[in-house]
């Protein structure tokens, strides 16, 4: 029986086709395709989405070894690659310090690049070259545990639509001029930031996510925001800064907000963390569910000059106010002067 050889269908399929096969494919599995055939020596060569991380070579209990194999494999990628990289990813613990970075980056910024997301992990931060602020065609920039610094020159990223900045070190002036020359961008996560003060403007912003110290938040221009989740890190320094301030001003934070429809916030307390000059508290239209009992408990325990706390029940609560004040009075009070009382209307 004569030998009927099979037709190579996946060969002959659309090159955009080929592409989509690829791009879903571990970055070190595309670029083992090259061995199938002739044909398929540099189709991987194309793609458009290259994402690196540790699982590109083998692993090695050789440090030295496994971080110059993974330089050696992402290098080799990028001088073979064909035309236009539009996203690059590298998520490594790995090469905090390698000056080969720099150099793939000004690589990247001579290739349109639209998407840049660099995870780098513990360690020193990773100091981000000036070239990236020449990728003038960005739509999307996550960087973690870097040190940015904007040059002078720097006019901002005119196509930038996403940020997310994971502890960064970046100066306040800095991260608020990179987002006000950024006129399309639509979200913005800011995370492990300490002790900053920070005023936002960006008209086209929908979505904003913060995490760290802030001592202030002033929203002045975000008419179209419609997401927020808002998680602030209480520390002694900052208590004592809102203690000393004149007030939380809810109008420069949200008044310029009329379209948001999801509003998440989160305080997290560190055990050190004190109210010495708090002295009067005011809380109304309170159900008694756990969260609240547990805020009240931690003022309460918290708060050594604290002499009145009021406390208003929800005008819904009729049969669990005698619940709500029995628990009140067993929790602990830092101050032998705190009175508490519970207004009934």
């Amino acid at each position: 029986m004569d030998d009927v050889s099979c037709p190579d269908l996946i060969s002959d399929l659309p090159q955009s086709i080929i592409e989509g096969i690829l791009t879903r494919l571990p970055i070190r599995d595309a670029v083992r395709t090259s061995i199938l055939s002739s044909k398929w020596r540099y189709k991987w060569a194309t793609i458009t989405q290259l994402v690196f991380d540790e699982k590109c070579v083998d692993l090695s209990n050789d440090r030295c070894e496994f971080e110059d194999s993974l330089v050696k494999f992402i290098t080799r990628a990028l001088f073979l690659h064909q035309g236009p990289i539009h996203k690059f990813q590298l998520t490594t613990t790995y090469l905090q310090c390698c000056p080969d970075i720099d150099q793939w980056l000004l690589f990247l910024s001579r290739n349109d690049i639209k998407e840049l997301v660099l995870e780098l992990g513990e360690g020193e931060w990773f100091r981000v070259p000036s070239c990236l602020f020449n990728c003038r065609k960005l739509t999307r920039l996550e960087l973690f545990r870097c040190e940015l610094d904007p040059p002078p020159s720097f006019k901002g990223f005119l196509c930038l639509k996403s940020l997310n900045l994971h502890q960064v070190l970046v100066s306040p002036e800095a991260i608020e001029s990179l987002i006000s020359s950024c006129p399309l961008l639509e979200s913005l996560a800011l995370s492990y930031f300490d002790s900053l003060a920070l005023t936002i403007h960006a008209p086209n912003l929908k979505y904003l996510c913060l995490e760290g110290e802030f001592k202030d938040i002033c929203l002045e221009n975000t008419p179209l925001l419609v997401a927020m989740s808002v998680a602030m890190y209480m520390t002694d320094d900052i208590a004592e800064h809102f203690e000393q301030s004149s007030g939380c001003n809810f109008n420069r934070f949200l008044g310029g907000v009329p379209r948001l429809e999801r509003l998440i916030g989160h305080i997290y307390f560190t055990k050190d963390c004190t109210f010495k000059q708090l002295k009067v508290v005011k809380m109304t239209d309170m159900s008694g569910v756990p969260h609240e009992m547990e805020f009240i408990k931690f003022l309460l325990a918290n708060s050594p000059a604290l002499e009145t706390m009021s406390i208003s029940p929800c005008v819904y609560l009729m049969d669990g106010r005698i619940n709500m004040l029995i628990e009140l009075l067993r929790f602990r009070r830092a101050s032998a002067q705190a009175e508490i009382l519970f207004i009934q209307d």
